[in-house]
């Protein structure tokens, strides 16, 4: 993972930049993070004596996370990439930056798309431990520190979650210092579910009961909590999943059930657990510039036969979720959960990254895979009634594991890669997706940047099929 010599002193010395600028300009980069400083920056003494100034350290996080990486709304984050790579959009795009290769499932090692990824995921997760090891030792208040650290941690496990579950074996980074992180090395899976986990229990004993932001914007303890629910989920873990489920939607107070699915994706939703703040006052999400179109033929990706194929005539999510767009020959459907591509002076939607219907689906299949059906058919219908549907007819185990994967398909689409993760986690991908032109089982992974491989050779071997 080589660094500029610039960029080694900072990250050494912990220097942070202020909002305004980026941590880290990624784009374009050689190597891990081998870019030049900004122009400006404070160090880390200077930061975290202040609640204002790191503060805003921390909040520069999120707003690297939102404009690149795993979760940003843009066509190079996992909401695209990884319906493209499964079976829930189609890339009109061509070309060697762009979805072609992740909807062909033709990657290469020397993709930039999956290079630049990586390198912004372990940027920001450098900077989330500038934020954790400088806040700690910090003059800040217990309860500002508390919160800071808080956060740092909820974001470097959300971080590696996503990346564990891309690549396989990763390091797990828990130090700015570029001395141990040259030559890191890979950790297996299980290693980095204990860390994951490690870091969202901790986190959700630092962070504070309630929002720090009324936006929804900066995470609670909450959060950690719906995290680490699918965390558990994930890994096999049905009583622990169920139960941190429960913790979030127990908070009857805070996230309150909306029956219109016109709401659900709103800046003031009340299903909202957390959600990525707009660039500025005014600007929407990233998802409608890259899902919607308003002419055909699409210029980017659009929705799938296969996804739409799955919808009964009765789901009123299709009808609410989904757009029509035609030529007049030949029609077209994009993504309608996010509406407002044009500055509306005040935001009027955020990109909702973790939600109130997930966290029922967790508890359902949870439910269901430990024999608790009463309480599944309870938390699916919930879902099933919101969309129009009658209560579920499954009546086995096995019906209702299945049922709730379904729900799982038609509830949660284009919305950071679940599909693709569900039918990881349950075995299915070389069933489900065998007929996709390019598909080979090793595809369950994605390739190791090359350059990266190259720069430390720590991180080899490359995964299979590569």
């Amino acid at each position: 993972m080589k660094t500029s010599d610039k960029i080694k002193d900072w990250l050494d010395f912990g220097f942070i930049v202020m909002a305004a600028l980026p941590l880290f300009l990624l784009w374009g980069c050689d190597g891990f993070v081998d870019v030049e400083l900004p122009n400006s920056q404070l160090t880390a003494d200077a930061v975290f004596d202040s609640r204002s100034t790191a503060n805003a350290a921390m909040t520069d996080i999120y707003s690297q996370m939102r404009e690149s990486g795993l979760i940003t709304g843009k066509l190079s984050g996992t909401s695209s990439l990884l319906g493209n790579y499964s079976d829930e959009l189609v890339s009109y795009e061509t070309g060697g930056y762009s979805t072609a290769d992740f909807y062909n499932n033709s990657l290469v090692a020397s993709s930039p798309v999956v290079s630049d990824l990586w390198n912004a995921a372990y940027s920001q997760i450098y900077a989330t431990n500038a934020v954790y090891n400088k806040t700690a030792v910090s003059p800040l208040a217990v309860a500002d520190k508390q919160q800071f650290m808080g956060e740092a941690l909820f974001v470097r496990a959300l971080e590696h979650f996503y990346l564990v579950n891309l690549f396989g074996d990763i390091p797990y980074i828990k130090t700015n210092d570029y001395r141990e992180n040259n030559v890191v090395s890979r950790m297996p899976v299980e290693d980095v579910y204990a860390n994951v986990i490690a870091d969202l229990e901790e986190a959700i004993e630092l962070l504070p009961a309630a929002y720090p932001t009324d936006d929804r914007a900066r995470p609670d303890k909450a959060v950690a909590q719906a995290l680490l629910a699918r965390v558990y989920l994930y890994h096999g873990d049905w009583a622990e999943a169920s139960n941190m489920a429960s913790a979030v939607i127990n908070n009857d107070g805070v996230y309150v059930w909306e029956e219109d699915l016109d709401h659900i994706f709103l800046r003031e939703s009340t299903t909202t657990i957390w959600q990525l703040a707009s660039a500025y006052d005014g600007h929407n999400t990233d998802e409608t510039v890259s899902f919607n179109f308003p002419v055909g033929p699409p210029t980017n990706v659009a929705l799938s036969e296969t996804l739409l194929g799955q919808f009964t005539a009765d789901d009123q999510r299709r009808i609410h979720w989904t757009q029509a767009v035609t030529d007049g020959a030949e029609t077209w459907y994009h993504p309608n959960k996010y509406r407002e591509r044009e500055d509306t002076g005040s935001s009027l939607e955020f990109s909702i990254v973790l939600r109130l219907a997930e966290q029922y689906l967790i508890r359902a299949e949870s439910r269901a895979r430990q024999g608790e059906l009463i309480g599944a058919r309870e938390d699916l219908n919930k879902i099933r009634n919101t969309a129009g549907l009658s209560d579920t007819d499954a009546v086995t185990q096995e019906e209702f594991v299945a049922a709730v994967l379904q729900e799982r398909r038609l509830e949660l689409f284009t919305e950071y890669g679940h599909r693709f993760f569900d039918l990881k986690r349950t075995g299915q991908l070389d069933a489900v997706l065998s007929g996709k032109p390019g598909w080979n089982s090793t595809d369950v992974l994605w390739p190791l940047p090359q350059h990266e491989l190259q720069v430390n050779p720590a991180l080899k071997p490359q995964n299979a099929g590569y």
